[in-house]
Formats: C-alpha cells, sequence, structure tokens
C-alpha cells in the first residue's frame, strides 16, 4: 500500500544542517549497524556451482534502491545497509531519473507525491501530466532544478513500512550514488526515455556524460527504442537489460505490448543481453493465490542466449500460500527448487535473497537427522499451513523435519482425552455455525468470555459431520491468513491416535501440554494428570529407549505431582508472557519441579512500535540457573518479528540460535526452522558471512537516537516472582474413567459440568457475545 501525503513534523531541516547531520548519520550508521550484522566479520568463499543460470554461476542479487524494505528507498542509509547486509557482489540499483537542470538523481519514482517531503517543502506546485498513456497528478522530478530538491528529503513509500528514517536523507545524485557504493556493481534502471524526451530532457545524453565518470555495469529500461539507442555507445562491460511490465501494458517506444515481446525474445537478443521479468512471468499465480506450474520463459530466455533476472521480491509483501509466509523459500523457488535457475533476483531486502543463494541452495536433502540442539518442535503441529492439531497438521509437521510433535491434551464430556490447541471450539473449529452453538457459557475457571468448550460435547460430537476444525491466523488482523483451501480441513485426533503416529514415525518424541488440570478434577471428576500418565504408558513411552517424553505446564502444581510420582518424563514449566526477568527464589521453585522452560519469545526483548530497544536478562537468568530453555512461538509471517528482524524468519530464527543455548524453538512452520538447521554457512567460523551473523538487537532504535525520531523508551518488564510461580497442590479426587473414544458409555450431558464453576446467562445474549468477538 502507498503512502499518501502526511506531515512529517519538519524533520529535515535546512540544507546545510541536513547536510553536517546527515554525514554524522552516515557514521553513526556504520559505527552502529554494521554490528547489526557482524561487522568486519568475513563474507565467505564463493565456490564454484553448477547452477542452471546462463553462465553456471551463482545468481545476482540486485539491491533495488538499497536496503529499501527497512530505509527510504535510494537513500544513503539504503545503499550503505544493503552493502554491509548482503553478499559481497550486490548490485546497487539506482532509478536514475532527471531534474529540470538535467542532473540525474536516483529516486524510486519520478512522482515525487509518495517518496519525498516535497508536499511539505512546495505544497502549491502540483502538476498533472500523461505518462505512459496514464494521467498523473503530484509533483515531478522534471519540474525542479537540483538545488530546489536540496530541501526535499526521503521517504518510505510503503504504508506498511516505517516511518521512522522518513525525513533523514536528502536525495542522492547519480554521480554521489557511484561513489557512495563502490566498490559493488552499479545497475541503473531508465523507466521514462520517452517522457522526458517530451519535456526537452534527453536521458541518452545523460547517460553518454557521465560514462567517463560513472562506471555502469548494468543499464536496464522497459523502453527498448532507449537501449537500441545506446546499444554500443556505452562500453563492452555495461550490460543492457530489457525490463518487461505487465503484459498487457505498451512499450510505447516500439509500439508492442509486453506480452508480444515476450514470444520474441530472439529480437530482444538482437539489442540487450537479459532481461527483468515480474515473478508471474515465471510462476504464475491463481486469483486464489496459488502457483500454477512455472512456464518456460527462463529456458526461452537461455535458449536465446539472454541472462534472467526477476523482480518484485520483498519480504513484506504476501506471497503465494504455497510458500507459507517464508520469503526464503519463495527465493528458492527461482533459483533452486524449480529445476531452473535466473541469473538474478531485484529485491528490497537483498539479506534474504543473499542468504537464500549463500546458504540454503543445494542442502543435503537426505532422511532428517534428529541430533543436535535446538530441536525442532511443532506447535500444533504444523498450524502454519493447516488447521491446528489435526491429521493433516501433524503428518506435515513430520514431513517437514520435526523433531518432536505437540498435543495440548483436552477432554471431552465422555472423557476421551483429544489434542486440541485451545479447549474452547470457537478458537479451533466451527462450532458456531452447528447446532452445538447452543452450548455456549461463561467458564470463569478457564476464560471471562463465553465459548463453546470440548467437555461441552461427546467424542462423537466431535467426529461429526457437521463439526470441522477451522484453521488459525493469527495475523488475519493484518489481512495475512494461512492455506484458505485448508481452512476446514483435516481430523480431529483423541490422545492415543496421536501417541501411536509419533509412536510408528521417526520422531525424539513427543511434547504433552496440560492445561486446567485442577478445573478438570473440581468440575468433571477427570484426573488429566494420571490420566495422561495412562495413556503414554498404555502407548508404550514409558520404557521406550528413543522416544522422549516432554510434558509441559504452566500450572506448577501439575509439574510437582508428576515430580511426586517419579515421572520418567521430562518436566517442562512455561513462564508467564509478558516478563523480562526472574528472581532468584522463582528460579529456584522451578528448580524443584522441572528441568527446562517454555519461554515466550516476547520476553526475550523489550519492544517499542516494533523495534527491539533492548534485550531482556530473562533468557541469561534461566540459563544461569541451569535451566533449559525452549523459545516459542516462531512464525513466518513477516508481522510476527520485531523490525530488527527485517521480516525473515530465518532471520530471527538465527539470532536465537547464534545468541543463546537453545534446547528447541517451538514453532508454527517446522519445515522452516528444519531447513536453518541445514544451512552450509554457520558451520563456516571465521569464513560466515555477514548476512549470516546475528543482527545486533535494538541497533536499529539506537542509530534512530541520532535524529530524535527512536521509538518511545517504556520502562523495564516485570520479573517474575516465587508467588507467581507457586501454587497450591492438585485436589484430589476418585478419578471419574477415561474412555479411548471406542465405545459409548455413561456419560455426562453435553454442556453441563459438574459443580457451580459454569456462569449461565440467556443463550440469546450469550450468542450475542460470541459473534461480537468473531467479528472484532
Amino acid at each position: 500500500m502507498r503512502r499518501s501525503r502526511r506531515q512529517r513534523n519538519g524533520r529535515g531541516g535546512g540544507s546545510g544542517q541536513r547536510g553536517v547531520r546527515v554525514a554524522f548519520a552516515f557514521a553513526v550508521l556504520l559505527g552502529c549497524v554494521m554490528p547489526l550484522v557482524g561487522g568486519a566479520a568475513a563474507q565467505g568463499p564463493r565456490l564454484p556451482s553448477d547452477y542452471k543460470t546462463l553462465s553456471g554461476a551463482a545468481p545476482l542479487v540486485v539491491a533495488k534502491g538499497g536496503f529499501s524494505g527497512v530505509f527510504p528507498d535510494s537513500s544513503q542509509g539504503a545503499y550503505s545497509f544493503a552493502m554491509i547486509a548482503s553478499a559481497p557482489d550486490t548490485a546497487m540499483w539506482c532509478d536514475v531519473q532527471l531534474t529540470k537542470d538535467g542532473v540525474g538523481v536516483c529516486l524510486r519514482d519520478i512522482n515525487m507525491k509518495n517518496c519525498t517531503t516535497v508536499d511539505q517543502a512546495y505544497p502549491a506546485r502540483t502538476r498533472t501530466y500523461v505518462i505512459d498513456g496514464v494521467q498523473k497528478s503530484g509533483w515531478f522530478v522534471s519540474d525542479f532544478t537540483i538545488a530546489e530538491l536540496q530541501s526535499v528529503s526521503l521517504t518510505q513509500a510503503i504504508w506498511s513500512r516505517t516511518e521512522r528514517f522518513d525525513g533523514i536523507y536528502p536525495i542522492v545524485s547519480v554521480t554521489d550514488f557511484r561513489s557512495l557504493v563502490m566498490p559493488s556493481p552499479v545497475w541503473l534502471n531508465v523507466q521514462h526515455d520517452i517522457f522526458y524526451k517530451q519535456h526537452g530532457l534527453d536521458m541518452r545524453n545523460y547517460i553518454f556524460s557521465i560514462k567517463k565518470r560513472v562506471s555502469m555495469d548494468y543499464i536496464s529500461s522497459p523502453e527498448l527504442g532507449f537501449l537500441k539507442n545506446i546499444s554500443g555507445r556505452v562500453g563492452r562491460k555495461t550490460k543492457l537489460v530489457f525490463r518487461f511490465l505487465d503484459k498487457a501494458l505498451l512499450d510505447h517506444s516500439i509500439n508492442q505490448t509486453y506480452g508480444s515481446l515476450s514470444s520474441n525474445l530472439t529480437f530482444i537478443k538482437s539489442i540487450a543481453s537479459g532481461i527483468i521479468v515480474p515473478k508471474s512471468y515465471i510462476w504464475p499465480v491463481t486469483k486464489d493465490n496459488y502457483l500454477l506450474p512455472s512456464t518456460s520463459i527462463v529456458t526461452e530466455a537461455h535458449n536465446a542466449g539472454l541472462e534472467i533476472y526477476a523482480s518484485d521480491f520483498a519480504n513484506d509483501r504476501i506471497i503465494p500460500y504455497n510458500y507459507s509466509y517464508d520469503p526464503l523459500a519463495e527465493y528458492l523457488n527461482f533459483v533452486n527448487d524449480g529445476g531452473f535457475s535466473v541469473d538474478g533476483v531485484l529485491s528490497e531486502h537483498p539479506i534474504t535473497a543473499s542468504e537464500a543463494i549463500g546458504c540454503f541452495t543445494k542442502l543435503n536433502s537426505n532422511k532428517t537427522d534428529h541430533a543436535g540442539e535446538p530441536l525442532v518442535i511443532s506447535h500444533n503441529g504444523a498450524s502454519g499451513d493447516y488447521p491446528d492439531c489435526t491429521d493433516l497438521a501433524y503428518h506435515s509437521a513430520i514431513d517437514n523435519g520435526a523433531d518432536i510433535i505437540d498435543c495440548p491434551v483436552q477432554v471431552t464430556s465422555d472423557g476421551v482425552l483429544m489434542c486440541m490447541s485451545s479447549g474452547n471450539l470457537l478458537d479451533t473449529t466451527n462450532v458456531q455455525t452447528t447446532t452445538y452453538s447452543s452450548l455456549v457459557s461463561v467458564v470463569p475457571k478457564i476464560q471471562p468470555q463465553p465459548g463453546i468448550f470440548t467437555f461441552n460435547l461427546t467424542w462423537a460430537d466431535m467426529n461429526s459431520n457437521a463439526l470441522k476444525p477451522k484453521i488459525s491466523s493469527p495475523a488475519s488482523g493484518y489481512s495475512l491468513v494461512r492455506n484458505p483451501r485448508y481452512t476446514n480441513q483435516g481430523k480431529f485426533l483423541k490422545l492415543s491416535d496421536f501417541l501411536a503416529i509419533a509412536m510408528d514415525k521417526d520422531l525424539s518424541g513427543v511434547m504433552i501440554i496440560i492445561e486446567n488440570a485442577a478445573f478438570l478434577i473440581n468440575s468433571l471428576g477427570i484426573d488429566i494428570v494420571d490420566s495422561v500418565t495412562t495413556a503414554l504408558s498404555a502407548a508404550g513411552f514409558n520404557n521406550h529407549p528413543t522416544k522422549e517424553v516432554l510434558i509441559q505446564s504452566k500450572d506448577s502444581a501439575v509439574l510437582v505431582k508428576l515430580k511426586q510420582k517419579k515421572t520418567k518424563s521430562k518436566l517442562v514449566y512455561t513462564l508467564p508472557s509478558g516478563i523480562g526477568d526472574a528472581s532468584n527464589s522463582s528460579l529456584k521453585d522451578i528448580k524443584k519441579f522441572a528441568e527446562a522452560v517454555v519461554v515466550d519469545s516476547k520476553s526475550v526483548f523489550t519492544l517499542s512500535s516494533d523495534f527491539i530497544i533492548r534485550q531482556n536478562s530473562l533468557v541469561q537468568d534461566l540459563q544461569s540457573a541451569g535451566l533449559a530453555l525452549y523459545a516459542e512461538v516462531f512464525r513466518n509471517e513477516f508481522v510476527a518479528q520485531p523490525l530488527d528482524f527485517f521480516g525473515d524468519e530465518t532471520v530471527e530464527i538465527n539470532y536465537y540460535v547464534q545468541s543463546f543455548n537453545l534446547s528447541g524453538i517451538i514453532t508454527d512452520f517446522p519445515k522452516t526452522v528444519r531447513r536453518y538447521k541445514k544451512n552450509t554457512c554457520t558451520v563456516l567460523g571465521n569464513d560466515m558471512p555477514n548476512y549470516m551473523q546475528p543482527p545486533q538487537a535494538g541497533s536499529l532504535a539506537q542509530f534512530l537516537q541520532t535524529f530524535k525520531t527512536q521509538p518511545p523508551s517504556l520502562p523495564p518488564m516485570p520479573t517474575l516472582s516465587s508467588s507467581s510461580v507457586e501454587e497450591p497442590p492438585l485436589p484430589t479426587v476418585a478419578s471419574r474413567s477415561v474412555s479411548d473414544g471406542s465405545s459409548s458409555g455413561g456419560t455426562r450431558t453435553p454442556g453441563t459440568p459438574s459443580d457451580a464453576h459454569t456462569a449461565t446467562m440467556s443463550a440469546g445474549m450469550l450468542l450475542v457475545m460470541v459473534f461480537t468477538a468473531l467479528l472484532i
């Protein structure tokens, strides 16, 4: 989404003052942000390869406007950061625009409306022009001299990106750009030669005028006529690349559509040495955002002797659901996994392109090795791709390389233990659209909101044709939904079925999550702890030589009881979320009943406006106490990570693995973590490339302090105390028999727990509350 005009609090100042500030900022950027990617660490060897590129060399990374996924496009910050956070031979892309007095500048768009502060500097100088047959209004570069643009600053053009770098950087001239990015290859893109000619400016003459001062490795344009006019006059080392736009659009320089030109690559080869195409030219996408089979354009380009580059890569765009919101997986489909390789990728997040090409191509595809930490632990199975805790989610997690699969245990009204991420069926099923919607109630001991719970239904009810699972989409508020074709697919599993799958498959073990144990005893007469241990024994886990059992709970009383029973399972305590530290007394208490803890990844840092402003001491406290550490929940969606990780889940995983001695990573997307563990770069020691160095937490916020645009400061997060850990013992009860769901028997009436823990209200009012909550 593009930004509209908005006030930016007058940041930027006069050109002289700003020049001093930017020069200082540049020094700060190198001193502060370079540690973010490892500073002077080695770039790593670029070994000979057998890529299916035209030359056989590794694909080129092209940084569009620098690292424009974070910094304003074409700014000093974007170019400087791209150079230190990307592969060493990454090409730097400049969209060349011409000022009124014929000076070339780097700007992402000829219309400065959405990428600069020009609306504040010159509010009355809007114009309307027809560009490529489309009428556009705004502030155009060709209407301003280079001197006038000195009072204009660059801004981020994409709404979803942070605006805290806006107003910091001046517009960069093409000649200054060359000096700024040395020794990186230079890529100049000329988008509007025809428009400039119509306004008395000559892009061809400008390119010729600077060729002795600016070494141009690549020149691209969507106007084939422009490339023809400069062909043979820019030097043999300069590659000319024709840029394809949407197939239905017209290249006005030769009056042919891009679709028709894509069928005549031999003609293009007579002028250019390469082509750039949108991703959809190579991997078409359906209307519901799934990949179609790849086209043959890469092969056709190579057969014609043309290099082919794919454009439009960015970590914070919605990509086809086949990639599970993993931008690195998308790159691999263009350079490795698709049976072909493009010759380069044009990216606004070049760190991810560099990782993909440098560390994740040609990985060992042999059988998964479950040795070595951190363990890959599923979170409700592969819940990033399929509904939580269904057969599809668990089998996918296993296929994707999980070491351990998890089961949050719930209970039906007839005492069947089952796996489900939430006891409230409103969270995990379509129950509100079924006849069971009348069972809505409020159970204060579980949650203050109304719900329909597993203990309101029998196991037979859970397997009725009407009730279906519902995929979780934690980022749906950002219109990021998961795998819509499988929204309601899959089958619910009893705990016994789950354990049978785990016993049969190549896994390190299982993680069993127990919650609400006291409520289940008091209200349903079910001792969930004893029931789970009985199920584990029946499934053969008690004395299994290789299968490990982890039992996780946020209720210390559950783990205390298991400890007293001398369980052989590994006991794991779930820490409360939102803490940043742990007192010595709380750590001593935890060690009495647990040998490991699960920590919410959001407790590791203090975040402000999605920036890391400090790393908390919690992890250090836990590990100093000798507790094994499992971190949760890792998700691929770019909004799930702090801005410091650039919308790339692999960067976040890399930070945790290299910064902390984790025992396990709990994730909705086991495939992403498993692939990380196979990377070929983190084993290189001193030769590990910069782009695989762990980020330095808080560096971006620290850099912004130079301009007083840093996110707001926040107080330290709360400290975990003994009182938060200690709980009264679980009540004892003559346990009601627990069924495996295979036969019917005496059951409690659905929807009526046995004591007064259920608060009732009119069904009409509850339904109103339920549907209101769902709408929100």
